[in-house]
């Protein structure tokens, strides 16, 4: 496999060649890839079951909804429900919207990343399935219904296609996915220009051995708390 550091990323301003639509068309990614998705669904219920029942329980104790669907863009730029646990206050937008009126640096940044460092919507549980990555587990169901795969580009808003630039239909010929290189490839210090550069380098690459590797990274860094 290669490097996957953002410094090996592609060019995310290079337009997409006919060849490299041809890799994505390659029989792993047409059919494949979504086989492995359905198996590793069915394998994993038992015990995904039970967990996301314990989610629903704390994630609603305060009176809010503990399951949310928030809208995003998906292959083909149809728009989905992504599910998640809430990890928020139950009027997150409402808090957001007053924290980037009286805190011009989280606003800047907002508008930079699309999240903060310091968010103060984040509960005290909800801190901890995101270190766990446990609040994106309801996203099974949309690996179920065929919005997203177990491995692709991270799931975006409507305004962030914009950051894609031409590399913006990189994203849209793939299934966002619940991991994938940015995820394992220290997403934390990773720009949104180089994230970009991660999508389209994985869409020029995806194969059933990627897709494995990406997973067994995605399993050691929940195992050492290593997410967001």
């Amino acid at each position: 496999m290669q490097d996957l550091s953002p410094s090996h990323a592609p060019d995310v301003s290079a337009p997409v060649s006919s060849d490299q639509r041809t890799h994505r068309s390659q029989p792993y990614s047409t059919f494949g890839k979504r086989a492995l998705d359905i198996l590793i669904v069915a394998v994993t219920l038992p015990l995904t079951v039970p967990i996301l029942a314990v989610l629903f329980v704390l994630a609603g104790r305060d009176g809010g909804p503990a399951f949310f669907g928030h809208e995003r863009v998906g292959q083909n730029g149809v728009k989905f429900k992504c599910w998640k646990v809430r990890s928020m206050v139950a009027n997150s937008q409402t808090v957001l919207r007053e924290h980037l009126r009286d805190n011009p640096a989280a606003a800047a940044e907002w508008a930079r990343d699309y999240k903060l460092t310091d968010d103060p919507r984040i509960t005290r549980f909800g801190r901890f399935i995101r270190k766990t990555s446990l609040d994106e587990l309801p996203q099974i169901i949309n690996v179920v219904k065929g919005d997203m795969s177990i491995v692709g580009p991270r799931p975006i808003v409507a305004d962030e296609l914009k950051k894609y630039g031409s590399s913006a239909r990189s994203y849209l010929a793939q299934r966002p996915g619940i991991t994938g290189l940015w995820q394992v490839s220290g997403r934390n210090s990773v720009s949104y220009t180089e994230r970009v550069a991660l999508d389209v380098e994985y869409g020029l690459n995806r194969s059933l051995a990627l897709d494995i590797a990406i997973i067994g990274k995605t399993f050691l860094a929940i195992l050492l708390r290593t997410g967001r």
